[in-house]
């Protein structure tokens, strides 16, 4: 395929149909670590320098409904679908693997007799269990974001429609939907006090999260048109880092169970800088000098199994913790996030490979190992040429939030 070489600024960045943009898979698989490490930190034990700075990893789960919108309106932008062709695509993204891991959860529980949330499970095969508290967690606790994705889903084709041809409005509502993050958290004040309650209004709640969304779709549009100055990656990056770094002070001086805490913080007020690293990733990957460590092939590999280990990686913890329980010192904490970490990656490989993909294909139809190639780039562009390779409807391979 062809891509055309990003300029500076101000220019189409593609303008011949979906590229694939590597790094965004690979930061896939960053973000669904800094779930995993969340959950460990958490349930099964804190670790020097690692612990404090996974204890907000949740905020990967903002990251990835960013990546949504941002993935959806690169891919669609061009050629919008029709909203029947676009849903029956998504189901065949999420839904296979989302029934066999909400399958395996209720087993994990009932071996370890837990109660057994039937009811919600069933509200969670029609992906509408975040809408009401008691349902929120479904049957596998992790499948609470893809409620939110089937939301986002029924909007995005209308929302296309609308916006694709509107570009004055792209920055107007990137600045809305970034401010609309600090005043949902600063609505925290007025809602009730409950930390169940303003934890599902605030952290749940698919409207809640659409801001997010939107975000992401008008930043996947304006990069794609380069109507976006071109970002540098590094100090996109860093910001990104600086600010998890930076909740590990607000969590020693305020607590989580209060409104103006750093936990819905870290989930409701970093989505501009997670768009501004996509945009500074997508950058890099379209002028031809895509990032290793984001971009070489183990990372995408990691990055393509990053849902699968989303959905399986909570059922292992919560099994260990079941029949082992919590481990008494630091060394023995290390190598059990070790073992949990690296045995659900490694089941999520497997279930990436002869689950999440062949039943994707099945439900798409798609014809495996057959090559479509992208057209011809305006003439007097110059291109980078990369290896021809299968391109799928929605490419990079981002199936966002997937992840809690």
């Amino acid at each position: 395929a062809a891509v055309p070489e990003v300029p500076s600024s101000g220019a189409p960045m593609s303008t011949t149909g979906p590229s694939r943009l590597p790094s965004l898979t690979g930061l896939r698989f960053w973000a669904a670590l800094l779930v995993v490490l969340y959950h460990l930190s958490r349930k099964v034990g804190e670790l020097p320098l690692i612990g404090p700075a996974a204890w907000y990893g949740r905020s990967g789960v903002t990251f990835f409904f960013v990546l949504s919108g941002f993935v959806l309106a690169w891919t669609y932008g061009p050629a919008p679908v029709r909203a029947p062709v676009f849903a029956r695509r998504r189901f065949a993204r999420i839904w296979p693997l989302h029934v066999l891991t909400t399958a395996l959860s209720l087993g994990a529980d009932a071996a370890i007799g837990a109660v057994l949330p039937v009811a919600a499970a069933l509200w969670s095969l029609a992906l509408v269990h975040p809408w009401a508290l008691p349902t929120v967690y479904g049957g596998n606790a992790a499948s609470w974001s893809l409620g939110a994705e089937a939301w986002f889903y029924l909007l995005f084709p209308p929302l296309l429609r609308l916006l694709a041809p509107r570009r004055r409005a792209w920055l107007p509502l990137a600045v809305l939907c970034a401010a609309l993050g600090p005043a949902l958290w600063a609505a925290g004040a007025l809602l009730p006090a409950d930390p169940a309650v303003r934890g599902w209004l605030l952290d749940y709640l698919p409207l809640t999260r659409t801001p997010q969304f939107v975000l992401g779709v008008v930043t996947g549009l304006a990069v794609r048109h380069g109507a976006l100055p071109r970002l540098r990656l590094l100090p996109a990056a860093a910001a990104v880092v600086l600010w998890h770094l930076l909740l590990v002070p607000w969590h020693a001086a305020v607590p989580d169970s209060l409104w103006y805490g750093p936990y819905s913080a870290s989930q409701l007020l970093p989505a501009p800088l997670f768009a501004a690293l996509l945009a500074a990733a997508a950058g890099r990957d379209l002028a031809g000098t895509p990032p290793r460590l984001l971009a070489g092939r183990t990372a995408v590999r990691l990055g393509e199994w990053s849902y699968a280990w989303y959905l399986v990686h909570e059922i292992g913890i919560r099994c260990w913790l079941a029949v082992v329980g919590r481990p008494e010192t630091g060394a023995a904490t290390l190598g059990v996030w070790l073992l949990l970490a690296g045995g659900s990656l490694a089941a999520a490989g497997v279930l990436y490979r002869w689950v999440e993909r062949p039943c994707e294909r099945l439900l798409r139809g798609a014809p495996r190992g057959r090559d479509t190639a992208a057209p011809l780039p305006p003439r007097g562009v110059r291109v980078v040429r990369q290896r021809r390779r299968a391109v799928t409807e929605d490419q990079p391979s981002v199936e966002p939030s997937r992840l809690t």
